[in-house]
């Protein structure tokens, strides 16, 4: 089954950084779902995608790439390959910078409040006329319920009763 025109997709992170290079990965690797994952994943700490700006947006995919390359390196040195700690410590370093600037703390999603979403054509709501909460005078209480403890406890049965 011919795609077209040919396009080269890539299987294992790429050793330079390209603006496409989550879309140039052919999606059923483990590498991509990998990256696609993650990327969700801090989209969604940040508050979602409708609260990204395209700078951040553009360092998030940038925190999964160095994540990705720091991984890789752990893993290539877990199996018996010698491991380049200055390269190592520079992703780490650059992926926890980058993190730093995303904030470590989850965002809440822009939400709008009950009020909103009930009066979102109408500016004013309009006062209920039967509300009787509006006749009450703000410098008089609505109701005296002082005594309310008396009456609650002359209605308790008595425990000496036999």
């Amino acid at each position: 089954m011919a795609r077209g025109k040919s396009e080269k997709l890539l299987t294992a992170l790429p050793a330079d950084y390209s603006a496409d290079w989550l879309e140039r990965f052919d999606k059923r690797t483990k590498v991509w779902r990998a990256a696609n994952d993650r990327e969700q994943a801090l989209i969604s700490d940040a508050g979602g995608d409708e609260a990204l700006s395209h700078a951040r947006r553009s360092l998030i995919r940038r925190a999964v790439f160095l994540e990705l390359l720091a991984e890789t390196q752990e893993m290539r040195f877990t199996s018996g390959e010698p491991l380049d700690i200055g390269a190592y410590t520079q992703a780490f370093n650059s992926m926890l910078g980058a993190y730093r600037i995303l904030g470590l703390e989850r965002k809440a999603k822009p939400t709008e409040s009950l009020h909103d979403l009930m009066y979102r054509n109408d500016p004013e709501p309009t006062p209920d006329p039967d509300d009787a909460s509006e006749d009450t005078p703000a410098d008089q209480p609505e109701s005296d319920d002082s005594d309310a403890p008396d009456e609650i406890a002359a209605a308790a049965p008595s425990e000496a009763a036999p």
